[in-house]
């Protein structure tokens, strides 16, 4: 970069109020973003990513992309984060802290995020630091010019990422199936065999039947209780 052009734009000791906000936004963000990653309950982590993505979606709107900046919000706002958060409800995730979200693995983690970060920044800084793009004008993110370079100079990673999304499907069908007890493989030629519990069977209660000496309502035992001397006098 020229003298010429150094002095045609502020530098980071004078900072605009549009460099201000884009600076605060992402810290609130990267911020967000490393509650998701941190948090142990797996809702708030899905809240968290809501916060995380409308921070990227804010910092597009600054550099006059809206068109970018409303996909983000529509796309992975409104619909990837919805669909996690009904995979959370639909499976039965634990709401409250899960011990299983912590693998343990934090220190390689960190250091992976770190060395992506760096390498990220060192890629982006080397290419872009001499270029100038101009805040007055949406011409660079508007739909006709992200269309034409999305469907001529970057078809064939849109068409793969398309197959990748498509196997991630098929792969989450497959995994959320639920296994058929009909087509559970049998017990092993070693293992115990259960033994059936017997199942108690009733008695059947003998019911009693009524004598001749005596009515439908009367019975063995009251024809054996009867005064045989009354018992005369009615015969007689």
């Amino acid at each position: 970069m020229n003298l010429a052009a150094a002095g045609a734009h502020p530098g980071f000791l004078s900072p605009t109020g549009v460099e201000i906000v884009f600076v605060l936004v992402g810290l609130a963000t990267f911020g967000a973003a490393l509650v998701t990653v941190t948090t142990k309950q797996l809702v708030h982590a899905a809240l968290w990513l809501v916060a995380a993505l409308g921070g990227v979606a804010v910092e597009y709107l600054l550099l006059t992309a809206e068109f970018i900046a409303w996909v983000q919000v529509l796309i992975y706002v409104g619909s990837v984060v919805v669909l996690l958060l009904f995979g959370l409800m639909l499976t039965k995730a634990p709401i409250g802290p899960s011990a299983d979200a912590d693998s343990g693995n934090r220190p390689v983690a960190l250091a992976v995020a770190v060395v992506s970060a760096g390498t990220l920044v060192t890629l982006v800084v080397d290419a872009f630091r001499t270029t100038w793009i101009g805040l007055g004008t949406s011409a660079k993110g508007s739909t006709r010019v992200t269309g034409e370079a999305l469907f001529r100079g970057w078809v064939l990673p849109f068409e793969a990422l398309s197959v990748l999304l498509l196997a991630a499907l098929v792969g989450a069908i497959v995994l959320s199936r639920r296994a058929d007890p009909a087509n559970s493989p049998a017990p092993a030629a070693g293992s115990p065999t259960p033994t059936p519990t017997p199942t108690p069977t009733a008695t059947a209660t003998p019911t009693p039947t009524a004598t001749d000496g005596g009515t439908g309502g009367g019975g063995t035992e009251d024809a054996e209780d009867a005064d045989p001397a009354t018992d005369g006098e009615g015969r007689s």
